[in-house]
């Protein structure tokens, strides 16, 4: 099974399709990666991911698994080393727990804080501040969300590391205070200092002209 050829519909740019990325080279998975044009979406694309109609998508084989988590667990449970989730099934239950609330609670919050304005946007600010602090209690006597070694909520938390920066710098807001949330701060740095992290993040100045194009598609600056 785990033999069989693996390929992954993505967009460099998608933090989404970079968590699958990062577990793919985690675990020393050969595949071949499959650039996707989300204004042009492929009918390979929608073939395979007929419900969201949305990267990432891998296929492995003649199976095909869509949602990034879905593909993160799937290739933890198909390729065993370098394990991402924890034997123990309460340990277990708990990285799924913090992996689903940064996806459902922080992610929007930050991606408000990046599309509106004015008290929305505020609004935004606050909420994704508090999520992060929530989430921030579960590094507490850890190095990272996994212990000494990286797992899943470190894999599904990493994308904030870098792509918060370039929200901030690119709408000229505050979202992380290095006082207010120390532990992430630190894990951040740790994070994207892994060899096999930093080697596959897209090149900053082109995501920064990405997130700019966006706001003002979504109407959050003149055009």
């Amino acid at each position: 099974m785990a033999g069989e050829a693996v390929k992954l519909l993505g967009m460099w740019a998608s933090p989404f399709s970079l968590r699958v990325r990062w577990v793919l080279h985690l675990k020393e998975i050969e595949y071949e990666y499959v650039e996707e044009d989300l204004q042009n979406k492929s009918p390979r694309l929608l073939q395979y991911n007929p419900v969201y109609k949305k990267i990432p998508v891998l296929l492995h084989g003649e199976k095909n698994i869509a949602e990034s988590l879905v593909i993160i667990e799937y290739l933890d449970e198909v390729w065993k080393n370098n394990p991402i989730l924890p034997e123990d099934p309460y340990e277990r239950a708990m990285a799924r727990f913090w992996a689903k609330y940064a996806d459902e609670k922080c992610f929007p919050a930050i991606f408000g804080a990046f599309a509106k304005t004015g008290e929305d946007q505020e609004k935004c600010i606050k909420e994704g501040q508090e999520c992060l602090k929530v989430l921030e209690g579960a590094l507490h006597g850890k190095k990272f969300f996994g212990g000494e070694t990286i797992g899943l909520v470190d894999i599904a938390v990493g994308l904030y590391g870098y792509w918060i920066p370039l929200v901030e710098e690119t709408v000229g807001i505050k979202i992380i205070e290095d006082s207010n949330l120390p532990l992430l701060t630190t894990w951040f740095q740790d994070f994207l200092a892994l060899e096999v992290v930093k080697e596959i993040l897209p090149p900053r100045e082109n995501l920064i002209s990405v997130l700019k194009a966006l706001r003002t598609k979504l109407g959050a600056v003149p055009v």
